[in-house]
């Protein structure tokens, strides 16, 4: 049976989507193929990075990768994560599942750095549990 092909979305391809990469990529198993991808890519946050660490999932390895019309064509599945993406995402095409997550971005937290990673860690922690909920609403392979 072929993987489900995911792809998490989000304008810049750092903090959430790269978390939710991340995120699926560790509870998934080979369950998912996953990738991520933005609409004005910005690259990797290092709190990001090390939130996730703190989790036992190591992300420094991505970089952010600009949406393309391959990937569309690869995803059966496509996850928005930002709060406005919904509305200004490309289309897709028809036969693509897709979720739209609205989900805070870190980035704009303020305060103290613990504050500020404070953020990071509730949005890591929604991510995850949303991962899981997918994961356990869907029939698992017998085989």
């Amino acid at each position: 049976m072929r993987r489900t092909r995911v792809l998490f979305l989000c304008t810049g391809n750092s903090c959430r989507s790269q978390m939710a990469e991340g995120w699926a990529r560790h509870l998934a198993g080979d369950r998912w193929e996953v990738r991520s991808a933005g609409t004005h890519p910005a690259g990797l946050n290092a709190r990001a990075v090390r939130v996730m660490a703190e989790a036992g999932v190591d992300i420094s390895w991505h970089h952010a990768k600009a949406l393309d019309p391959e990937l569309l064509q690869w995803a059966d599945r496509i996850i928005t994560l930002c709060d406005n993406a919904r509305d200004r995402c490309p289309a897709t095409p028809p036969h693509i599942q897709r979720l739209h997550w609205p989900v805070e971005d870190p980035v704009w937290a303020w305060g103290s750095e613990e504050e500020v990673l404070a953020v990071f860690r509730r949005v890591r922690d929604e991510i995850r549990k949303r991962i899981e909920a997918l994961l356990e609403a869907e029939p698992r392979d017998p085989g």
